[in-house]
This record gives C-alpha cells, structure tokens and sequence, in this order.
C-alpha cells in the first residue's frame, strides 16, 4: 500500500504563485512516476505534470511555462509550483503516484479568484 498526503492548496489572486507538495509513504520503494492532476467542477480529471523517478517531466502544454514539478526521491515527495495563475486553472489537485498500481491523494483545493 501507498498512502499520498497533499498540502498547499488555497485561494489566490489571478497572477499569484501557490506551491502544492505531496508526500508518500509506505511501499515507496516502488513508485515510478509521481505527477500531479486536476479537476475542475463538471469536468473530468486531467494531467498537470508527471516527472519520472530519474527526473523526466511532462507538462499539459496549458501550464508550460508557468507550472514547475519537482520531485526528492530520498524524500518521496513531489512538488508542483504555480505561477501566474488564472482564474481557469480553479480546481481540486491530485497527486497521483504509480507503482503496479496507482494511489491517489486526497486533493487539495485551488481557487484563483479574478
């Protein structure tokens, strides 16, 4: 078993910065890629960004540029950095970690209010 704890959400200004960490534990030898995803009200969950356990990332091209995912492997967490944030990008966050299985967080709320 895996368990992911998020923290870091909240309310923010259009143009503001919120830094989302998730931290794992239990059977965190095997976890592969460890990202972060989103859903906004009415709308299904989507990818914000996944980084591999050596480093590599993935982005949705909507947060390139703006969105940074950081991963500490002796630490078992993972970071997502948001800057300039827009009103559209208001959801419940998940962080999401994939073994042979994959765990979910319990999501943390972001609203950027305009």
């Amino acid at each position: 078993q895996l368990q992911l704890v998020e923290s870091g959400g909240g309310l923010v200004q259009a143009g503001g910065s919120l830094r989302l960490s998730c931290a794992a534990s239990g059977r965190i030898f095997s976890i592969n890629d460890m990202g972060w995803y989103r859903q906004a009200p009415g709308k299904q969950r989507e990818l914000v960004a996944v980084v591999s356990r050596s480093g590599s990332t993935h982005y949705a091209d909507s947060v390139k540029g703006r969105f940074t995912i950081s991963r500490d492997n002796a630490k078992n967490t993972v970071d997502l950095q948001m800057n300039s944030l827009k009103p559209e990008n208001t959801a419940v966050y998940y962080c999401n970690a994939d073994t042979i299985y994959t765990y979910w967080g319990q999501g943390t709320q972001v609203t950027v209010s305009s």
